[in-house]
């Protein structure tokens, strides 16, 4: 499935899935959603394999800077390949497959690592499925409150995760379905 092929003058519909056969059109959403899992499931597995035990708590911050300005940068680019490809819809999956578990488990990491070198940053000592589970749980808004920041410094990079999280929410879904319909209206 070659989806970024270029776009030809006069090719109309090439980049609408509807356009297409449906024995064609399932092949292309399924192998789609494939590689969305998939990619998923590499950061998922990256996460839990990872050695994120050895950061010092001042390390972790540059890692964490380092990881939102990747962040940023690899939705950048995520936006420019959905615009730019033959079936932005599917690349739009795809994107969203990429840039929210990397999203989530760059905080899931930061928070268990924090959590190994200073126990008492959360009211209890975080496992890396906890951390995750605190993340995502932060992130949907919907805070349980059985694990919490205790230290000063951690409420602040939590808080920082939850406006981030609004962010993602809003403006970068709503970025991602512009560059979708941009991509299907055929402008790169």
């Amino acid at each position: 499935m070659d989806e970024r092929a270029p776009r030809h003058e006069g090719d109309a519909g090439a980049h609408d899935l509807r356009a297409l056969p449906t024995r064609r059109r399932r092949t292309l959403i399924t192998l789609g959603l494939l590689r969305a899992a998939a990619t998923s499931a590499v950061l998922v597995a990256l996460y839990y394999v990872l050695p994120l035990d050895r950061f010092s708590v001042s390390s972790l911050v540059l890692v964490l800077a380092v990881g939102l300005v990747g962040f940023g940068a690899m939705s950048y680019w995520e936006v420019r390949s959905i615009v730019r490809s033959r079936f932005p819809g599917i690349r739009g999956i795809q994107a969203l497959a990429t840039l929210v578990p990397f999203f989530l488990l760059l905080f899931s990491s930061t928070y268990f690592a924090l959590s190994d070198r200073e126990p008492s940053t959360f009211s209890e000592n975080l496992s890396r499925t906890d951390a995750l589970y605190f993340t995502v749980s932060t992130f949907a808004t919907v805070g349980f409150g059985d694990i919490v920041a205790r230290t000063d410094a951690v409420r602040l990079l939590v808080s920082g995760q939850i406006l981030l999280d609004l962010v993602v929410l809003g403006l970068g879904i709503r970025v991602l379905l512009g560059a979708v319909q941009k991509g299907r209206s055929g402008g790169a």
